[in-house]
């Protein structure tokens, strides 16, 4: 529905009925880039609208002209105005899909393509869900979905549309949860049994206690290592919430029962601090350790009690001869084929304990990790330091800055994060791309900036993904090592990382990050005994973004950000669900928990009455597999 544009809100996805009153190609400095501006008016005002490399609009746009026209409202900073990136113009109020744009290739060119698809989908789309599921939950055919998605008449149709897409995505990633489940139940694991006392004597030797919640999970853990199924079990904690100890014991009883543990990290850094953090938690108790990365290869896999490395474990030619545990770090989905992989047993399957520092959101973890069982540390060590966090206003930037050069001066080290790599990255936007991208930082600007004009004395490092994994590692080596005294980075500085010696994490644009991944960034400092810092700047000032980096503020539990970020931007919007192993939806969302308390009901009742008896839906699960696969 079309809005005046005096009621238009800095953020808003809106659409406006309003006429061209000016109309020119702005000037810019780069020869590959061009601008249009225009003011558009209505009876409650006006707003400049922006259109970036679609020069040919100057052909079709004449002053006088009424169009609707959709986009996000931004804020221009230099000429204090609001301002429209618009995506879509019509001339007829008519309900139109938006797709995801590229340039060259715009929602109404796509539409055009998709059309004359539309007709022939009879063709091809059978009906997978029984008469009785569609009935109870009140949904219409997916091929009448399928139609009525693209080609809505009225608001009704889109409604009717994503209810039944977004039930069959729901559906279809519990049903598959479920059947790993009924797999995994049927499979052989080792029964471990667990000696008290030696785990008793573990505990008495840690130079910290224990929490509530660690001796809950190691129980609930060590119950699963005596079943003779395999353990599939998540471990999710905040930063710093003490998931290596608990970890630890479940290894503990690995080695009692004569059997290898594995132990897998994200990078070689990480293996190389888990190997030095682990081993020493294990040297009392003899358990020998081993490490294997590309780089070193000291593993005895015959000999050593457990064996830590990267990822890549599984990628070669390795089995480990006699294997009763995998730990996992940061990394959910490991399969049973995967685990039979590491073994040359293959008739039996190594427990899986899985552990992550990304937040999720209870109502989701329960809801989508229905193949995991779940163990919650969700109380924080006593003694640790909160984290000063401070939402920077533009004009305290300098300030910011000063205390930075003091920190270091004193010896500290300082992380910036940036949500882009390069400066192309921000300035090529797609046709009707937003201006509120261009306020993005890059990575390799700040570094420029911070190396030659703010910070020319301090040694300053970059990294990003685009480097080379070898390059990668000898930056973050040097920055643990205090060779570099301002680490400039993009997200992919990694979790888990501990540099004791850095106490201030400043964060650009930290709008464009979901609450889950500001929180996990700002896990990078407070490491050590000094008090440390995070810095928030934000080129956005819309409500949402105002609470959400006051949460930042007020809140330090991830699990609590979590929840905020749900509530204020939905599961589409949280950063960090992506490497969690959560699923992707395109039509679906996990805030709609009523629907997917339905799906996964549905699901189970499926499972109950036996798979087999719906051909249909076997083929569909099989289809559904296939493309998230090739995603």
């Amino acid at each position: 529905k079309p809005r005046k544009i005096a009621s238009l809100g800095i953020g808003e996805d809106v659409i406006i009925k309003a006429k061209i009153s000016q109309i020119h190609q702005a000037r810019t400095r780069r020869r590959w880039m061009s601008i249009i501006e225009a003011t558009l008016v209505d009876d409650s005002g006006q707003i400049k609208a922006i259109w970036f490399n679609q020069p040919f609009l100057m052909k079709i746009f004449r002053p006088g002209d009424e169009f609707l026209f959709a986009g996000k409202v931004n804020w221009d900073f230099k000429n204090k105005i609001k301002t429209l990136s618009v995506t879509q113009y019509e001339t007829d109020p008519i309900i139109l899909p938006v797709y995801p744009e590229t340039e060259g290739l715009t929602s109404k060119y796509l539409r055009k393509l998709i059309k004359p698809l539309i007709s022939q989908i009879d063709n091809y789309i059978f009906e997978y869900l029984s008469e009785n599921v569609i009935q109870k939950e009140g949904l219409i055919s997916e091929e009448e979905a399928i139609k009525k998605i693209h080609f809505p008449v009225k608001t009704s149709d889109i409604d009717q549309a994503k209810k039944r897409l977004a039930f069959d995505e729901l559906f279809l990633i519990a049903l598959r949860m479920q059947l790993i489940r009924t797999e995994l139940s049927q499979e052989n694991g080792p029964a471990l049994r667990c000696e008290p006392k030696i785990l008793q004597d573990f505990v008495k030797k840690l130079p910290f206690k224990l929490t509530n919640a660690q001796r809950k999970a190691a129980w609930e853990i060590i119950c699963d290592l005596e079943k003779s199924t395999p353990m599939n079990r998540l471990l999710e904690g905040d930063v710093g919430s003490g998931k290596t100890v608990v970890a630890a014991m479940a290894v503990i009883v690995a080695s009692q029962n004569k059997m290898q543990s594995v132990w897998l990290a994200p990078t070689e850094i990480l293996a190389n601090q888990h190997y030095q953090n682990v081993s020493f938690l294990l040297k009392p108790f003899n358990i020998k350790v081993g490490l294997l990365t590309s780089a070193r290869k000291y593993a005895n896999l015959q000999k050593e009690d457990l064996i830590i490395g990267t990822h890549a474990l599984i990628q070669k030619d390795i089995q480990i001869p006699n294997l009763g545990l995998i730990v996992v770090d940061e990394q959910h989905r490991f399969g049973v084929k995967q685990r039979a992989h590491l073994r040359k047993q293959s008739d039996i399957i190594p427990h899986l304990l899985s552990m992550t520092a990304t937040p999720i959101p209870r109502t989701l973890a329960l809801s989508f990790y229905g193949d995991l069982d779940l163990s919650i540390l969700d109380e924080m060590p006593k003694g640790r330091q909160k984290i000063v966090t401070k939402v920077i206003a533009p004009q305290n930037r300098s300030k910011a800055y000063q205390f930075i050069e003091n920190q270091v001066k004193t010896g500290r080290q300082v992380f910036v994060i940036c949500p882009l790599i390069e400066e192309k990255d921000r300035l090529n936007p797609p046709a009707g791309g937003n201006l509120f991208d261009m306020d993005r930082k890059s990575a390799v600007a700040e570094y420029e900036k911070l190396s030659k004009i703010i910070f020319p004395d301090l040694k300053i490092g970059l990294l990003h993904g685009k480097m080379k994994s070898k390059d990668k590692e000898k930056v973050m080596t040097d920055f643990k090592n205090g060779k570099i005294d301002i680490l400039v980075s993009t997200a992919v500085v990694e979790v888990g990382i501990d540099i004791p010696n850095a106490t201030v994490m400043m964060i650009e644009s930290a709008e464009r990050f979901g609450l889950a991944q500001l929180h996990q960034f700002r896990g990078r400092v407070g490491r050590g005994r000094h008090q440390s810092y995070c810095f928030l700047f934000s080129e956005s000032w819309s409500d949402i973004t105002k609470k959400r980096l006051d949460g930042m503020m007020s809140c330090d539990s991830g699990f609590e950000l979590a929840e905020i970020d749900l509530q204020l931007r939905g599961p589409g919007e949280l950063a960090g669900i992506r490497q969690s192993g959560l699923p992707d939806l395109k039509m679906a969302s996990f805030r709609d928990i009523i629907l997917v308390k339905k799906a996964r009901k549905a699901a189970e009742d499926i499972i109950d009455s036996g798979l087999e008896k719906y051909p249909k839906l076997i083929e569909k699960l099989q289809e559904f597999e296939t493309e998230r696969h090739l995603e």
